[in-house]
């Protein structure tokens, strides 16, 4: 079509009249308008202005038609064919449509061409950004406030999901890597059907004490069974190609998200596991204990770090300068990007945001780079704008981190695909997602008890007899098998979602004439006078999240331990525990004959019926140390004085059987 325009040096385009025909052999162009175009009484149709824009260089289009045209409902907008022939030299302009056109060519823009390399890219963009922009980039805010002229006006670089909306998946605890990615590469197609193409996961966690409540967040206590896990990094964000730069982010393609790597460092090492606590270490304690796993994260190509809230040896993680900048980026070669936990800085002062100047001036020359705000973006980006014109903040480290939040982004390919991919949304709770959670749910499960005495097991239960008692607080209850940050923060009790109860399960399990009654509390009258073949009984932890769940007693919640004492004194039980980590189970132990460690199984109850039945046998183990009594911790594997009630590693094997 360059034979039909006119060079114009003055705004260096091509500008002339187009004539569109639609009864001639051409090419068709397809033109959306978000409204109806008009109707133009002066010249007998209908009329509108489409404006393309990128940052300045534009083109405006000026477009007649003789009938309005179709609302296309697939992508809301209003579409009709343009019918381009080169060999018209006039005609009547609503028989077709006249295109007036500026088309302006502008400088080759090296940021927007995807075949520069990255470097080029970051540096090109870079020089056109103003010290706003930049900060702008550096700012994350909460969705609920991020309006379009928000996101205009501060040129806001991120936007995040608080806890409640958006269900983080939580791998299972049996070691078994390969299962880990495969859930990686379900959870980001998942992720990426909402139209994010960001996770805040893995946690890599090393938790070190039970009482701390994101202990399930954790797959071990042991670094090594850790570093294992972090290959759902590889199921979130792809396989780093062979000979690729260690510590550079990667993605592998738009069905993957970018992972985030969890919390550094030192959050499962609290005193008495007190969430965003204080952890005492030595200097070889932190690099082997609780360091290892970002050594993976970041050959994994691993895109972001996110900072704890805690401290290690009394000084707060955010504030941290040696360990973000000094070893993270410096020693460790990480070239993603550090971001900050939710209103992380305001808690470097007690009360917190007491002085929210110190706190931004201290965690930007820390290392960070980008700062979960989530709300008050206005005071972050004017205070964070005067310490740097004050130089209380320096412009290379301003520019370290744009740089690094650029690098991540061009890798994300966002420039070239800014929206949601609409065809990923068949992978929302899709029947191969959901076998993949129920394969996660039955090799997590870990036998720790079976039968009274080694030569009669209780497990594998039969399918056919006459009647079963299914008993306990969290048998039919969606919301307790979840646990925390399944669709609120802290997780909600009840029917908060779709998924298959452990009630529901154990129904479709059995044979048709077994008759499977339901008491959430059963009164020991009842218990005795049904003559019951055998009774499973679910009980556990009520859903929770970070400060929330932490405990420091870990005592079975009631009315657990007298429906377990109820049921167990007058006929066979297993007793299936839904815990988030080991709690004290001992003194109820001599009762029970069977116990199953179901931890928080989701919403795929129909796993945990796979191994009580036989269909798949038991081979999950401890990933942590059951203590007898709280008092005994932190106690963990390894320690001097070792002496739990099943210790890390343990797990009674059952084979499965091909008919009941």
């Amino acid at each position: 079509m360059d034979d039909l325009f006119s060079d114009d040096t003055k705004d260096g385009g091509y500008n002339g009249p187009l004539i569109f025909y639609e009864e001639n052999d051409s090419t068709i162009i397809e033109v959306g308008y978000e409204e109806l175009p008009k109707f133009d009484e002066e010249i007998g149709c209908y009329d509108g202005t489409l404006i393309f824009d990128k940052k300045g260089d534009h083109a405006i289009l000026t477009i007649d038609y003789d009938k309005p045209p179709n609302f296309d409902a697939d992508d809301s907008n209003y579409n009709t064919p343009l019918i381009v022939d080169k060999e018209i030299e006039g005609g009547d302009i609503c028989k077709g449509a006249l295109l007036s056109a500026i088309a302006n060519a502008g400088e080759y823009i090296i940021y927007n061409d995807p075949k520069q390399p990255i470097n080029n890219r970051i540096n090109d963009l870079m020089s056109r950004m103003t010290l706003e922009e930049k900060i702008g980039q550096m700012t994350q805010i909460e969705r609920t406030v991020a309006k379009d002229e928000v996101l205009k006006k501060y040129s806001i670089g991120s936007i995040l999901s608080g806890g409640g909306s958006v269900p983080a998946r939580h791998a299972s605890p049996e070691i078994d890597p390969e299962l880990a990615k495969r859930i990686g590469a379900a959870t980001a197609r998942e992720v990426r059907a909402t139209g994010i193409p960001y996770a805040f996961a893995p946690c890599i966690a090393v938790c070190r004490d039970p009482r701390w409540g994101r202990c399930y967040e954790s797959y071990s206590e042991d670094p090594t069974v850790v570093r294992s896990m972090t290959e759902i990094i590889s199921g979130l964000q792809g396989d780093v190609p062979p000979n690729s730069p260690k510590g550079v982010p990667y993605l592998g393609g738009q069905d993957k998200v970018i992972a985030s790597a969890k919390h550094y460092v030192g959050d499962g090492g609290t005193i008495k596991g007190i969430n965003e606590n204080n952890t005492l270490a030595t200097w070889h304690q932190l690099l082997s204990i609780h360091m290892p796993a970002y050594y993976d994260s970041i050959i994994k190509g691993v895109s972001t770090v996110m900072v704890s809230y805690s401290s290690w040896n009394g000084v707060k993680m955010h504030a941290n300068r040696n360990l973000i900048t000094d070893f993270l980026k410096n020693t460790l070669r990480f070239r993603g990007f550090v971001i900050t936990d939710w209103q992380a800085i305001d808690k470097l002062t007690y009360p917190m945001h007491a002085n929210y100047t110190y706190s931004i001036e201290t965690s930007i020359n820390a290392g960070i780079d980008m700062v979960m705000v989530p709300y008050n973006y206005t005071e972050f980006i004017d205070e964070l704008t005067m310490l740097v014109k004050n130089n209380f903040v320096p412009i290379s480290r301003i520019d370290d981190a744009v740089r690094r939040i650029l690098r991540v982004k061009f890798t994300m390919g966002l420039f070239e695909h800014p929206l949601a991919d609409y065809s990923m949304a068949k992978y929302l709770g899709s029947q191969e997602h959901r076998e993949i959670a129920s394969e996660a749910v039955r090799k997590s499960q870990v036998l720790l008890k079976n039968g009274k005495s080694i030569d009669k097991p209780l497990l594998p239960l039969p399918k056919k007899t006459p009647k079963i008692l299914v008993a306990g607080t969290h048998a039919d209850n969606i919301g307790n098998q979840c646990g925390g940050w399944t669709i609120e923060w802290h997780g909600e009790s009840g029917n908060i979602t779709a998924g298959t109860t452990i009630l529901t399960a154990v129904r479709n399990a059995v044979d048709p004439t077994t008759v499977v009654s339901y008491r959430k509390d059963p009164e020991p009258k009842y218990i005795k006078s049904e003559n019951f073949s055998y009774a499973i009984v679910v009980v556990g932890e009520p859903p929770y999240s970070e400060t929330y769940g932490d405990n420091l007693n870990l005592t079975l919640p009631a009315p657990g331990p007298s429906i377990i004492k109820n049921v167990c004194s007058s006929v066979k039980c297993v007793v299936v525990l839904i815990s988030g980590r080991p709690i004290v189970i001992e003194p109820y132990l001599e009762e029970i004959d069977a116990l199953v460690a179901a931890w928080l199984p989701g919403s795929e109850g129909q796993g945990v019926a796979d191994v009580l039945f036989g269909d798949y046998g038991f081979t999950g183990k401890l990933p942590i140390t059951w203590m007898k009594k709280v008092e005994q911790l932190p106690m963990n594997v390894g320690d001097k004085h070792y002496d739990p009630l099943f210790p890390f590693g343990y797990g009674l094997t059952t084979q499965p059987i091909k008919a009941n």
